[in-house]
């Protein structure tokens, strides 16, 4: 997709640049400042610039009033010691005291705005709220993929009203998802995992029109062997769900080559360590779980890596979180990463779990590109809008 990015943006401006900084805290102090880390490039990018740089961000659920354990002043010193600066702190986001804070600050200063969501209007995406904002800068900058799919006056309501351009981590964002699925280096891959086919349903809609082959692990793949008759046993399933897996299977006939699993792993507890064994889809004991994809099922997979340019993923291939349940997705990631590190694929993952996977198998940094976005990934590969987005295409 074309959209404008901080080369265009005019310098020794005033910038609006809306971050993630929904950090995890304890004792009032973060915890975890890979957040605060990914919105370096943007800023040092708009101190090259000579720009003031003036920081919108969330954090936690206020519901549009003041609450002193939710507000951003804790981030400022550790923002400030990554970026080796001062950064003021101004306690609002809105108004004329926070115009002068904006104003006493150097060129290339840097000063982070409280929290957007004591503001009510902020997640209505009030014009007269996302108006206040919009005066305190010349331009803005969306930095927050991870908020991108949130009609927020933050988000969306500011973008419209100031030149508009996307962050440089909102531009690996895009750019990423846009070699994994919208122009993508073919035959293209999927992997879709995780617990159930109801909360995934746009998603296997978007991807079977878009896919050479997807491959369905996890819990939803015994959603779809109950589909087609295999006796899961006590395995997780939506049984309701199976006229909708017949339903996308058929629909993916001609177009996507659907790689359902063609052996299992089972147990009858669901705990480390527990006594299990592989068997083919005719084989499921009664009181027997499918917790992981078997080694064929895997075998089949790594084939399907070699003979793809691009993967996309989302969720695991079983319980990785419980050994030995974790051997699918395990080797499955480190075939993926490898693959990608010798430039021989394309691999875009995302989602909570699937990050979680990676790290799990040591390879997330291997991949070609991880998103943290969470639910913005999710409705992306859905192929919904994302107004946050869509506010800084070129047009």
């Amino acid at each position: 997709m074309s959209f404008r990015r901080i080369e265009d943006a005019p310098s020794g401006k005033t910038a609006l640049v809306r971050v993630d900084f929904n950090v995890p805290m304890a004792d009032g102090k973060v915890s975890d400042d890979t957040r605060l880390r990914a919105a370096l490039p943007t800023i040092r990018a708009l101190q090259a610039k000579r720009c003031r740089i003036a920081l919108l961000a969330h954090f936690d659920r206020p519901k549009g009033k003041r609450v002193p354990e939710m507000s951003l002043a804790p981030v400022a010193d550790p923002l400030a010691k990554l970026l080796g600066a001062p950064v003021a702190f101004a306690d609002d986001c809105v108004g004329d005291a926070v115009a002068t804070v904006i104003a006493n600050a150097p060129e290339g200063g840097v000063i982070l705005l409280e929290n957007t969501r004591f503001h009510a209007g902020e997640e209505k995406d009030d014009p007269a709220l996302a108006k206040q904002i919009a005066a305190l800068g010349d331009f803005y900058v969306n930095d927050a993929f991870s908020a991108a799919h949130r009609a927020h006056a933050s988000t969306e309501g500011v973008a419209h009203l100031l030149p508009a351009f996307a962050g440089k981590q909102m531009e690996r964002e895009l750019d990423a998802l846009e070699a994994a699925l919208g122009n993508p280096k073919r035959p293209v891959l999927g992997i879709v995992g995780g617990a159930k086919v109801s909360t995934k349903l746009d998603l296997l809609q978007n991807l079977i029109a878009k896919l050479d082959k997807l491959a369905i692990g996890g819990g939803m793949a015994n959603t779809f062997l109950y589909a087609q008759g295999h006796d899961i046993g006590g395995s997780l399933a939506e049984k309701e769900m199976a006229d909708t897996a017949r339903a996308i299977i058929a629909a993916a006939a001609g177009k996507c080559e659907l790689l359902l699993p063609i052996d299992v792993v089972v147990a009858t507890e669901v705990k480390p360590g527990a006594t299990s064994r592989t068997c083919g889809l005719s084989s499921v004991g009664a009181d027997e779980k499918i917790l992981d994809a078997g080694p064929e099922t895997v075998k089949r997979l790594l084939a399907a890596m070699d003979a793809s340019a691009t993967l996309i993923w989302n969720g695991p291939l079983g319980v990785f979180e419980i050994p030995p349940f974790d051997i699918a997705t395990t080797t499955a990631a480190k075939h993926a990463a490898a693959l990608a590190k010798a430039g021989k694929l394309v691999a875009v993952a995302g989602g909570g779990d699937t990050v979680a996977a990676l790290n799990h198998a040591g390879v997330a940094d291997d991949m070609t590109f991880v998103s943290t976005a969470g639910g913005a990934f999710l409705e992306w590969m859905e192929g919904k809008v994302l107004p946050g987005v869509e506010a800084l295409r070129r047009g």
